[in-house]
């Protein structure tokens, strides 16, 4: 989609030459300085009881008296204009324009103190959302939407903000319908070798150095952990490492880890067959880190960012790893495999160990790691752990920046006890209590050598029935996390 701006006082509103003016409409009175004709008009459907000024209400109007535009789209945002209640507002305004031959729309605000960077960039990423559709192993689909031009309507004094907003927006819608893609394609399309042929063509892009290592190179690691995960597939695993450097080679770099399971049966302790479908998804924290890559690469700020991605898939076979087997990670750490299915945790305690290399200033893994934590935070907030105060603060403020929001959960020295083997010097999992904070306790052990974070997007990654797909979550929040950092 093409985003443009537009200087336009709210009193000029009624000349703007487009195939619809959408209006998101603040407070609980009519906002002051409207034009006079879209003043009438937005009085009128109030009196008419056809609208109101509450959050989620919206109204399509045709060829009102004094309006260039053919149609005009009202949509309430409430009492309080949260940028939370902006979005969802101007989510239900853009669903509006869905199948109504809208190729041009030009979008203005009436009732906000001022339009800032942060509704410019919510204002982006909900175009993105709404019109976003999965077409590549669907040839039934849809026709594209024709809505293929939006203009944010604003006055001169916002020009700064709304460019910063646009900019940052787009970089992130970028990288979300990255993560989206990827993680959408079917299994037998989104291997191993996908996401490194992905991360390669985004390096060609962007002027990124990736390296892919194959297994004979990850046995020369001795990332035995990893290793035994991917035994059980004929799928070849992949150990893609991509560097974007941004600032001096001397700068610590920001580093993200994401699990990139491509497919998880649960090995030989094989999930139920009900919903295994949706397993393809729990390479999410692999997309999310390729989208945040994509994000950071277009945005260009003065960092070094160096994303990991450990990718195989979790396959039954006569070669799969079993209950009971101990292996030895690439730390040296020996670990008893109590439940294969505990599978994300073997891949990323290497990738872990792998990135201590970077001398990094800050290590954040990302994966779709535990049912526990969907069930402690339902599909809402993602899980997240840090080692301590000062970054667990930054991953919040990032995550309510670019509403995609974490919840701190607790790394207590207790919660370790459940691990304790009596044949390796961990084991996998320990019991079904605190299941999402045991499974950070373990990977807390292969990270003690730099500051540390961890989030459990089970939750958040895809969405499951009828609206099945992936959310493109938590691209925001590692975007802005990582947009704090720069020095």
């Amino acid at each position: 989609m093409d985003f443009r701006t537009q200087s336009a006082s709210l009193d000029a509103l009624a000349g703007v030459n487009a195939d619809a003016l959408v209006l998101l409409v603040g407070g609980d009175a009519l906002p002051a300085g409207l034009d006079t004709s879209l003043a009438a008009a937005l009085k009128d459907a109030i009196k008419l009881g056809d609208f109101e000024l509450k959050a989620g209400k919206t109204l399509v109007l045709q060829r009102v008296a004094g309006v260039k535009a053919p149609r005009l789209v009202l949509a309430a945002v409430g009492a309080k204009p949260t940028l939370k209640a902006a979005r969802n507002a101007l989510q239900a305004a853009l669903g509006q324009l869905k199948g109504r031959g809208v190729a041009h729309a030009a979008l203005a605000f009436a009732g906000f103190e001022a339009l800032s960077e942060s509704l410019v960039e919510q204002t982006v990423l909900a175009a993105a959302e709404t019109f976003y559709l999965y077409r590549h192993t669907k040839p039934s689909a849809p026709a594209a939407a024709k809505l293929s031009k939006l203009t944010l309507l604003a006055d001169k004094e916002a020009a700064k903000a709304v460019k910063t907003g646009l900019a940052r927006g787009q970089a992130i819608a970028a990288g979300i319908e990255v993560a989206r893609e990827a993680a959408n394609r079917p299994p037998n399309y989104a291997t191993p070798s996908y996401l490194a042929e992905q991360t390669k063509a985004l390096g060609k892009s962007h002027g990124i150095k990736v390296e892919v290592l194959d297994q004979k190179a990850v046995e020369k690691l001795g990332m035995g952990s990893f290793l035994s995960v991917a035994k059980g597939s004929d799928e070849p695993l992949r150990f893609i490492v991509a560097r974007y450097e941004g600032a001096a080679k001397t700068v610590a770099p920001v580093v993200l880890v994401g699990k990139g399971i491509t497919f998880d049966s649960g090995g030989i302790s094989l999930k139920p067959g009900a919903g295994m479908d949706e397993m393809k998804f729990d390479m999410g924290g692999a997309a999310s880190v390729l989208g945040t890559l994509r994000a950071v690469a277009e945005l260009k700020p003065k960092l070094n960012l160096v994303a990991i991605i450990a990718a195989c898939e979790n396959m039954p076979s006569g070669r799969a790893v079993k209950p009971g087997d101990v292996v030895t990670s690439m730390s040296g750490q020996t670990i008893e495999i109590l439940n294969t299915d505990a599978e994300g945790r073997l891949i990323l305690c290497d990738a872990l160990t792998y990135a201590e290399r970077f001398k990094p200033a800050v290590v954040v893994d990302v994966a779709t790691l535990t049912g526990a934590c969907v069930i402690a935070l339902g599909g809402v907030r993602s899980g997240m752990y840090a080692s301590d105060d000062e970054l667990a603060g930054a991953l919040l403020a990032a995550g309510d920046a670019a509403l995609d929001p974490c919840w701190r959960l607790p790394l207590d020295e207790e919660y370790e006890e459940g691990l304790k083997s009596n044949f390796a010097d961990v084991a996998n999992v320990a019991g079904r209590e605190g299941g999402s904070i045991t499974a950070a306790k373990f990977l807390q052990r292969f990270a003690s050598k730099y500051r540390w974070a961890h989030l459990d997007i089970a939750g958040t990654a895809w969405k499951g029935g009828g609206a099945k797909g992936s959310t493109g979550r938590p691209v925001g929040l590692l975007t802005h996390f990582v947009l704090s950092q720069a020095r």
